[in-house]
């Protein structure tokens, strides 16, 4: 993908190696849309190329970047605008968790998280937003999880950042709304992906408690986005749980979380 190149609509996808974004990636490649590609794991993206371009005609470009370093959505906003690649869609797709207890846990992991889960996204919705407004048409899906509607002991910076990707996404979807572009969140439960493996909470009660095939929520998620829905919840399970925390005491909410997460 150069900038000689005639492009159809382009689409931006962080975490496209593997779980939830590589799923996204086959949705819009389904439907005709070039790919950004953005991970660590440059080996994985090739190789998910590859099958891509074996069943649809779609353009692939492959950014190898690490999103916990902080200079990273900087440098994709300007190479992407060195080869003239306008971006339609943004999919902040990237993040993951940790378990321990706070003051225990590894602390550059932590702050690695913050760059990613919160840091990243905002930065790189802050350089490809002022772009699709000015535009007029663009959309944005923002990956942030069930867990961000509660207090996660044992995950407690992970349950917080996406607490910020909700509200910040939900903020910014009023913000620009009638400008043409639409912001969504999406926020599933349990899915079966690496992520309970790198989060070290593989046999924790949460892991077993209706999880989804990592397609199934790409599936919903793409098309809550392409109706320019605010929030989806793809499970009916979580939209349930959801609706009891709201209406239940927070220590007792947190509680639950708790054991979910294997504390005492």
């Amino acid at each position: 993908m150069g900038p000689q190149d005639k492009q159809s609509p382009t689409t931006l996808v962080t975490g496209a190696s593997s779980g939830i974004g590589k799923e996204l990636c086959k949705q819009f490649a389904k439907d005709g849309y070039d790919i950004v590609m953005v991970a660590r794991d440059e080996a994985r993206m090739k190789k998910l190329e590859v099958e891509i371009q074996g069943r649809w005609a779609t353009k692939i470009k492959i950014m190898p970047f690490d999103l916990s370093d902080p200079e990273s959505p900087q440098k994709i906003y300007d190479e992407l605008k060195a080869e003239n690649i306008q971006i339609s869609i943004l999919v902040n797709n990237a993040g993951f968790g940790q378990y321990g207890r706070f003051h225990e846990t590894d602390s550059k992991k932590l702050f690695d998280m913050i760059e990613v889960n919160i840091a990243a996204l905002t930065k790189l919705t802050r350089l490809f937003l002022p772009d699709m407004i000015a535009r007029g048409n663009g959309r944005i899906l923002n990956v942030a999880s069930s867990a961000g509607y509660v207090a996660g002991p044992y995950s407690a910076v992970y349950y917080a950042s996406k607490a910020y990707v909700i509200h910040f996404s939900e903020a910014i979807a009023e913000e620009v709304d009638g400008s043409g572009v639409s912001v969504t969140v999406l926020c599933p439960g349990p899915v079966k992906t690496e992520f309970f493996k790198r989060a070290e909470v593989e046999g924790k009660p949460l892991e077993s408690m209706f999880p989804q095939e990592a397609y199934q929520v790409a599936e919903i998620g793409y098309k809550a986005l392409m109706k320019g829905k605010r929030n989806i919840i793809p499970s009916w399970f979580y939209k349930l749980l959801i609706f009891s925390i709201r209406l239940a005491p927070r220590k007792i909410a947190t509680k639950v979380a708790k054991k979910q997460l294997g504390g005492e």
